[in-house]
């Protein structure tokens, strides 16, 4: 049995059902399997030695760029991209090092990288009786670290005797070892010749099986049940595409706590807010958590799935940007903005996609983002109802300040920095509040005066409600601590009061600025300086490993290593991350730390 690591980190088991003398095959000898049986493969290095000298001359021999994986591997974790001959042994180390910490096993195989390829695979399922079909295949080219997070079926563009031979190939591919059960045939699609070739068979219902699922109208966990009670399929192959021709599109978002801003790194915390979109005959959400409970460090950062299905494709889109919208989570950071733009992408839009989409589109889909002054106002008034001891606070000097007209009348001054992910780095946003009467007041941010602005809240829901001289205003509002996460207009936006600047001095919080610090909790893999090294920006400092997931620290800038805090093997809890300043000197904290002056 194989199992999804999802959901926060926990086994999801699928039944699956192998002939007795059926056994499980690595990477390496399934490509073996697939060309006899007629499958085409990818150009590689499929065998057993290991020496890294050999596997270079294989690289050299297949040409630049090439991909290693690892034979055990899955969910892109051991896989790394050589571009160049100079980046082979580095990349190499780093694979087989992620390959031994997931699977256990560092072998890895060396293949041509496709360069504008497309990851499409094909759902099929097979019984004990020699039946087996294939349920369509899914588009899953959108993705990160080698990772999908959007999934959708039909794949868009694919000519349809294209489509009719990848379900064959993927058929065949299952037939040819006896399989029995769910499993997903994986394919790389090259776009530029058209032309696709095999890659792996995941043995398992995989987490985007629900994208199947809306376009077959079957129930793939009720079809393990019936196979394993030796059962035939349901369905033969001609009744599912007839099913398919009329069933539309789908889509399926994975929602992760991570932060694309700062190259996906994953996140973690307790979920202090969610709020999911509601559920109909279109639209599906499989989550496995709820608010108050904790994305750990030490799992996968996956908080739900959410699937959508639309008479055609642009229905689709349409409607999992809605859906998309929707939803709030506050607490760690996520996904959920990041996704919002690729829905809004017109590459993506018009199906022109491929597994490098990301990096090729990265100016459209990490722009720099503003706040509405309607947002300032209405966390400032959320901050001023909510906390009754904002005003002593104010008073005393933590940001601004406070002027007496009797208790319920006084003028606030307060700052926000912005963190929410693309905002300018130290971005401040001054507002001023002058309450006018009951529940009403004059604010102004930046310059912009609302006047006679009448505010509820309704703290219990998170939601301030503010009639503006324009509009009324519904606006969620989540404090923890000094840290706001606000959603109005079905956009999130992060927020914190920041300190007075005597109060950084004060802690020493400029020298925690003036480090390069661990950017989540993370277990220390390797330290690739040493005090006193002269290092170039972008050089390596350390790799980290977090959620399952090997992360590269490297230099923001050209300097001295001062100290090094921490050396391989600790642990490390602080998930703090603060941008470098311009310059660097010497600092001392409790953090992950590779010192620079």
């Amino acid at each position: 049995m194989e199992s999804d690591r999802g959901y926060g980190g926990q086994e999801v088991g699928w039944l699956l059902h192998l002939p007795p003398d059926y056994q499980l095959t690595p990477n390496s000898q399934s490509k073996n399997i697939m060309t006899a049986a007629g499958v085409p493969c990818v150009p590689g290095y499929h065998g057993e030695n290991q020496d890294a000298d050999f596997l270079e001359a294989e690289a050299d021999r297949i040409k630049y760029p090439v991909l290693i994986k690892a034979v055990k591997g899955g969910g892109g974790k051991g896989m790394r991209i050589a571009h160049a001959k100079a980046d082979f042994q580095a990349q190499l180390q780093s694979a087989k090092s992620e390959a031994m910490s997931s699977f256990g096993d560092d072998h890895v195989l060396v293949e041509k990288y496709i360069t504008t390829p497309r990851h499409i695979e094909v759902q099929v399922f097979a019984d004990k009786h020699g039946n087996c079909v294939a349920l369509g295949e899914r588009d899953c080219s959108i993705q990160r670290r080698h990772q999908k997070i959007l999934e959708e079926s039909p794949a868009p563009h694919l000519p349809d005797a294209t489509r009719k031979d990848i379900w064959a190939k993927a058929r065949s591919a299952a037939l040819a070892v006896g399989y029995e059960g769910a499993g997903t045939v994986e394919f790389i699609f090259d776009n530029d010749s058209g032309e696709f070739f095999f890659m792996e068979m995941n043995t398992r219902l995989q987490v985007e099986h629900p994208v199947t699922e809306m376009v077959t109208g079957q129930d793939l966990v009720h079809w393990q049940i019936k196979v394993a009670e030796g059962a035939p399929l349901p369905l033969t192959q001609d009744e599912v595409e007839a099913y398919m021709a009329t069933s539309g599109h789908a889509i399926e978002a994975r929602i992760y706590a991570e932060n694309p801003d700062q190259g996906f790194i994953p996140d973690s915390g307790t979920l202090l807010h969610v709020r999911t979109p509601a559920a109909t005959e279109d639209v599906r959400i499989d989550a496995g958590f709820v608010a108050g409970d904790e994305v750990s460090a030490h799992y996968d950062p996956m908080i739900a799935k959410l699937i959508v299905r639309g008479a055609t494709r642009e229905e689709a889109i349409r409607k999992l940007a809605a859906a998309l919208e929707e939803y709030e989570i506050a607490g760690p950071i996520t996904n959920i903005e990041f996704l919002k733009t690729i829905c809004r992408s017109s590459d993506f839009i018009s199906g022109d996609v491929e597994t490098g989409y990301i990096d090729k589109h990265r100016a459209e889909l990490f722009p720099a983002k503003t706040i509405d002054a309607e947002v300032l106002a209405q966390v400032a008034l959320a901050c001023l109802q909510r906390d009754a001891s904002l005003a002593s606070r104010v008073q005393a000097g933590f940001e601004g300040s406070g002027i007496g007209f009797g208790p319920g009348y006084q003028v606030h001054q307060i700052s926000f920095a912005d963190l929410t992910p693309g905002a300018k780095n130290d971005s401040r946003h001054e507002v001023r509040i002058q309450q006018t009467g009951d529940r009403t007041y004059n604010v102004t941010v930046q310059g912009v005066v609302f006047e006679q602005v009448v505010s509820h809240d309704n703290s219990n829901a998170n939601i301030v409600t503010s009639f503006f001289p324009h509009t009324r205003l519904d606006t969620t509002v989540i404090r923890d601590g000094d840290t706001i996460i606000a959603f109005q207009k079905g956009t999130q936006y992060r927020l914190t009061i920041p300190p007075a600047k005597w109060m950084e001095k004060a802690l020493g919080m400029k020298d925690i600025k003036n480090s390069v610090l661990a950017p989540m909790p993370c277990k220390v893999l390797r330290v690739e300086v040493a005090a006193g090294d002269t290092v170039e920006k972008d050089q390596p400092l350390v790799v980290i490993e977090s959620m399952k997931m090997e992360t590269v620290i490297r230099s923001p800038h050209k300097g001295v290593i001062a100290k090094v805090v921490h050396q391989k093997g600790v642990s490390q809890s602080s998930a703090i991350y603060i941008p470098p300043r311009s310059l660097f000197r010497i600092a001392i904290s409790p953090d992950l730390g590779f010192r620079t002056e």
